[in-house]
């Protein structure tokens, strides 16, 4: 017997997702807003990729990189979807472990590119504004291919290990998780082990995504508004600050959740639960919903 509780504590089958704390898990409320919020997502994104597929005249590299966040936010809302739409609509909480690994390995892989192509993003707003005479030639189509296989190749590479470290561990406390999808930090809590190792390689993969691409992005807007600032003609300078204007809507969008979900989850922990729950679906839901119409 003894032999037989050891060998259920350490080989977790499932996990119970969670909902908003303090509301019911099947409630109008919440799954009338999630049906509008996952419906408007999949049809804008789907829309920008379906015009810029038709219409000829946007084969630009800045189509293409607007495609390829669209086809992100895509993923990442499609990635969360399946849990989120369980859980809060049909109440159904269980998820077995494989299948939360593989939800995990997603959600973070996809948040990965996503910043990744607002990196690319910025490149092409640097090139238009500092070369725009040789900006197809910069930008062809070979460059935008690899720019696009680097971005999903660093992401795969950073997040891959994640999953098989969650999946050494044994967990022999609660399997209740704080959200309705899997998280790597979420999961790693649960774990009745050391979890140093799972520490550090998620804080390296903060580092080699997260703020890498921050420091990226802030390298290449002080190159832009330099050149932005030394133009001589007011005209010329409002035409480069509109330039990259939808592109800052697009990165504020991204990491200003991300930033608050993550000071509140290193800071915050004598909050509510609703709090972290409700940082967390920003993250998740409100960037894929607003990019289109920015």
């Amino acid at each position: 017997m003894s032999l037989l509780n050891q060998t259920i504590e350490n080989h977790q089958s499932f996990f119970i997702l969670s909902g908003i704390p303090g509301m019911p898990e099947k409630d109008l409320w919440m799954a009338l807003p999630l049906c509008l919020l996952y419906s408007t997502t999949i049809l804008g994104n789907v829309i920008i990729l379906v015009v810029i597929r038709v219409e000829q005249s946007l084969r630009e590299p800045m189509y293409y990189f607007l495609a390829m966040l669209a086809a992100t936010d895509l993923s990442l809302s499609l990635s969360s979807m399946p849990t989120m739409v369980s859980v809060h609509w049909f109440n159904w909480c269980l998820i077995t472990f494989n299948v939360c690994l593989i939800q995990m390995f997603f959600i973070h892989t996809f948040g990965g590119v996503e910043s990744g192509v607002l990196v690319a993003m910025a490149f092409d707003c640097f090139v238009a504004i500092h070369f725009p005479l040789c900006y197809a030639t910069i930008l062809t189509h070979s460059v935008i291919s690899k720019i696009a296989a680097a971005v999903l190749l660093q992401s795969v590479v950073t997040v891959l290990p994640v999953p098989f470290l969650i999946k050494r561990l044994p967990f022999c406390h609660s399997s209740v998780l704080s959200h309705a999808y899997c998280l790597h930090q979420d999961a790693m809590r649960l774990a009745c082990a050391d979890t140093s190792v799972n520490s550090i390689c998620g804080l390296l993969a903060v580092i080699f995504i997260i703020v890498l691409d921050v420091l990226i992005l802030l390298a290449s807007y002080i190159l832009i508004l330099q050149a932005i600032l030394g133009t001589a003609s007011q005209e010329d300078r409002l035409k480069g600050l509109n330039t990259c204007l939808s592109h800052i809507c697009a990165v504020m969008l991204f990491y200003m959740p991300l930033i608050g979900m993550t000071l509140i989850r290193r800071y915050g922990k004598h909050l509510s639960p609703i709090i972290h729950a409700f940082m967390a679906n920003i993250y998740l839901l409100l960037p894929p919903v607003l990019n289109p119409i920015v």
